[in-house]
């Protein structure tokens, strides 16, 4: 037995039902004449082609994919996405001061900088971080040391605080204080780092999501990239360039594009690595990219930075390729950043 409201409701969910199901429409099966959608030219009458099925891969990354003979990189930035980042890279709130080393610092060297960012190359390992969560670690390094004066003790403190902010920013499970005591051999206690944490937060004022180089290469490799020797070699240039000083003078956008030259160079010298298109999609020109790929490239051979062995160690495995294996010839040849034409 059933009440007349229990009987009215049963009634009035089967009626709804009904018509739903009259309603439910299968994504695939709407036409282009259907009165509700303002569907887009390009998409109308779509063929079962390679470059559709890479337009629906890519879609949610809002990046366009050009179709290719060679399939090398032919991908084009959505262009508001890539402006709005270009122009948040160049905030000087979210930029070091590429000098702080001789302004601000008396206690520390670029050489301990270095050191330092291999020691959390290896930290990063230990813990399983995302790369991305170590470009940011640095970034909020080199911030912090620009305005703020760090002696040598303090310097590993600063670091771990800095991966405990990038690992609550980046990942799913953050590091746990503990846990980066412990990889410091307990030199420092919880209520010290979570000091040095609230101090970098407030130095930063709590501006804690600014591209790094990593963020473009994504952009630049991670859709439409096919060779995965190429992208983790790519990889594997960025994180050379936290080692180094210098580079605090270049863009992300331009560490990120540069490490894209020097990496098309060494996997197929035969091949210009500057392409137009890829001049294009990047914005910048290979002349503008030289300064920078010659500093990549003697990080890569061992000129600088060679005392430096996590990051080298790290992309010799085979899960990488063994990029950091890869034969370069010892010289670029100046022409190579001539005009591409």
């Amino acid at each position: 037995m059933e009440t007349r409201v229990a009987a009215k409701r049963k009634s009035i969910n089967q009626s709804q039902n009904q018509s739903f199901k009259k309603k439910r429409i299968v994504l695939g099966e709407l036409h282009n004449s259907s009165p509700n959608l303002n569907i887009p030219q390009t998409l109308k009458n779509p063929k079962p082609n390679k470059t559709t099925a890479t337009t629906n891969k890519i879609a949610s990354n809002a990046v366009d994919t050009d179709s290719s003979t060679d399939g090398k990189l032919e991908f084009r930035f959505d262009s508001d996405i890539f402006r709005y980042l270009h122009a948040m890279e160049m905030e000087k709130k979210r930029r070091p001061v590429i000098n702080y080393m001789e302004k601000v610092q008396m206690d520390i060297t670029p050489h301990m900088r270095g050191i330092l960012v291999d020691w959390l190359v290896e930290v990063a390992e230990e813990y399983r971080l995302l790369s991305d969560t170590l470009h940011l670690a640095v970034s909020y390094i080199d911030r912090f040391l620009s305005v703020n004066i760090v002696n040598k003790p303090s310097l590993q403190l600063l670091g771990v605080s800095a991966v405990l902010i990038a690992s609550k920013y980046e990942e799913i499970n953050p590091c746990h204080v503990e846990k980066l005591c412990f990889i410091t051999d307990n030199t420092y206690n919880n209520e010290e780092v979570l000091k040095m944490e609230a101090d970098i937060l407030k130095s930063l004022d709590f501006e804690m999501g600014n591209p790094t180089v990593k963020t473009f290469l994504r952009r630049f490799t991670g859709i439409g990239c096919q060779d995965k020797k190429f992208e983790y070699l790519t990889y594997y240039l960025a994180e050379l360039s936290l080692l180094e000083y210098d580079c605090l003078m270049f863009l992300p956008s331009l560490v990120a594009a540069s490490t894209m030259f020097l990496a098309s160079f060494i996997i197929w010298p035969e091949n210009h690595p500057w392409t137009p298109a890829l001049q294009e999609r990047t914005g910048y020109t290979s002349l503008e990219l030289q300064e920078c790929v010659l500093v990549l490239h003697d990080l890569y051979m061992a000129r600088s930075g060679g005392s430096f062995q996590a990051t080298r160690d790290k992309y010799k495995q085979h899960k990488f390729k063994c990029v950091s294996n890869l034969p370069a010839p010892p010289h670029l040849p100046s022409h190579l950043f001539e005009e591409v034409m």
